[in-house]
């Protein structure tokens, strides 16, 4: 393909919606996707997560260890669901009604459209407080014009990317990553000076329970985040392309910033409680208070792309899922209609909600359950299936894929009940009530109450319930 080909298809409004992609459409190769993976994932905000680990009250050398395991691990998890995306050529829950059925599909693509909805909202909303935050210290407006302004540009942006669709989001990908990754290596240069290397060793070590609850809110907050829309971004690749190359690529892509950041975000954290406090409530405003003012245009600037480019892939995803759902509507219409919701989303959190982490926390973990046992699921899918799919039949509910599969239904409710049961979520008074079967392990207030244990237990749930009990149906699947 020329450049003034590629040129010309990146602005131009992407006119495929969920059907299978034309062999005369595919292109690229699995280390394409290092672009995409690595610019939605370098935003600032993981620095966030270092301080945020800490809070299950371990150590810095714990925290470390937590978080480097469940980044890598969960977007492993990613790297295996891209698989799916090349050897369909559609997307994520399109593929899973080889799982659901083509309408017992619609159950996690319901999930799917809401997690991503909750993503893209929490993004863009820690974006449009990291925009205001620079505006009040340059001086240029206080009060609520900062976040009015902030959030016409942010969701502005997002909405034209994701309207446009897969070429120009992979093109600003690119971009992104160069930009970020240049800008962001000057503040970790400027930041240096605040990290106090006498108090890294100063924290005791904390509980298994409490480091377990860390490494698992790691992995809920980066690789099982996007897990659900692994192969949207896999699905242009030819059918020949490696594998293993898919699975490199993407999680090499996806994990590399983060665990830099999250290190060096929890050296900023351990040194300085008042900025471990601060990031709670407006977390690349916290960051970036500890920059110079010369710098602050920069790194707000990155800040936010960082953010805007997560939230541009979940609006995209999103409108996939929604017509994943059934919903009859242009891809662009679809975006639109999430951009709509992302507003109320932000405004709500913006202007009436008294911290961001809060509401966030008890979003991941009450979405993060159903969407374990989803990717246990999915991921057995893709290690039993030998064969691709049949893309004529993922939209066939007379196919050989069925219309409901009443087996991956139940193991996704039982799933889901187990795991609830085994979370404890106060972040807000509509979610204390799970965590009921903790008992055993000393209740809710227990040392296994923190180490959200409902997450992994899902994903385990899912994964061998699928190498179980859905191991004949995809060999009767693949011999049809």
């Amino acid at each position: 393909m020329s450049d003034t080909k590629e040129k010309s298809s990146a602005l131009s409004v992407e006119e495929q919606g969920i059907d299978t992609i034309a062999e005369s459409d595919r292109h690229g190769s699995p280390k394409d996707l290092f672009w995409p993976w690595f610019a939605a994932n370098i935003s600032v905000l993981a620095m966030s997560y270092g301080a945020w680990a800490l809070g299950f009250g371990v150590s810095f050398w714990q925290a470390t260890l937590a978080a480097i395991i469940g980044i890598v691990i969960s977007f492993l998890l990613v790297g295996i669901v891209s698989i799916a995306g090349k050897r369909a050529n559609a997307p994520t829950m399109v593929i899973t009604r080889a799982t659901f059925g083509v309408e017992g599909a619609k159950v996690p693509s319901v999930l799917s459209w809401i997690a991503t909805l909750g993503w893209e909202i929490s993004l863009t909303t820690t974006a449009v407080l990291a925009l205001a935050s620079t505006f009040q210290r340059l001086g240029w407006g206080s009060g609520a014009a900062p976040k009015i302004v902030s959030t016409v540009i942010v969701v502005g942006l997002v909405v034209v990317a994701g309207i446009f669709g897969y070429d120009l989001i992979m093109k600003a990908q690119q971009a992104i990553t160069i930009i970020s990754g240049v800008v962001t290596v000057g503040f970790l240069i400027l930041g240096w000076s605040h990290i106090d290397f006498s108090a890294v060793g100063s924290a005791a070590d904390g509980s298994i329970p409490a480091m377990l609850g860390a490494l698992l809110f790691v992995m809920s907050g980066f690789g099982l985040g996007w897990v659900n829309v692994a192969a949207d971004y896999s699905r242009y690749l030819p059918r020949k392309s490696s594998n293993s190359g898919i699975v490199f690529w993407t999680t090499f892509g996806a994990s590399l910033a983060p665990v830099l950041l999250v290190i060096y975000g929890g050296l900023l954290a351990v040194s300085n409680k008042d900025l471990a406090d601060a990031v709670g409530n407006d977390p690349i405003g916290a960051m970036g208070s500890i920059l110079p003012t010369w710098y602050l245009v920069p790194f707000t600037i990155v800040a936010v792309l960082g953010l805007m480019s997560g939230a541009i892939m979940d609006n995209y995803s999103n409108g996939l899922a929604l017509l994943s759902f059934g919903i009859k509507l242009p891809r662009v219409a679809a975006a639109a209609l999430t951009a709509a919701l992302t507003v109320l989303g932000v405004v709500y959190v913006t202007f009436f909600s008294d911290t961001f982490i809060g509401p966030f926390q008890g979003f991941l973990i009450t979405l993060g359950v159903p969407m374990a046992v989803w990717t246990g699921l999915f991921i057995a899918d893709v290690l039993l299936r030998r064969k691709d799919y049949d893309t004529d039949d993922l939209y066939n509910a007379s196919g050989r894929y069925g219309a409901w599969n009443v087996k991956s239904l139940v193991i996704l409710v039982v799933g889901t009940i187990v795991g609830w049961g085994l979370v404890v979520n106060s972040y807000a008074s509509w979610l204390e009530w799970q965590g009921y079967f903790l008992a055993p392990f000393g209740g809710k207030e227990g040392a296994w109450a923190s180490a959200n244990l409902g997450v992994i237990v899902a994903l385990v749930i899912g994964l061998v319930g699928a190498l179980i009990f859905q191991r004949g149906d995809i060999a009767k699947q693949e011999q049809d």
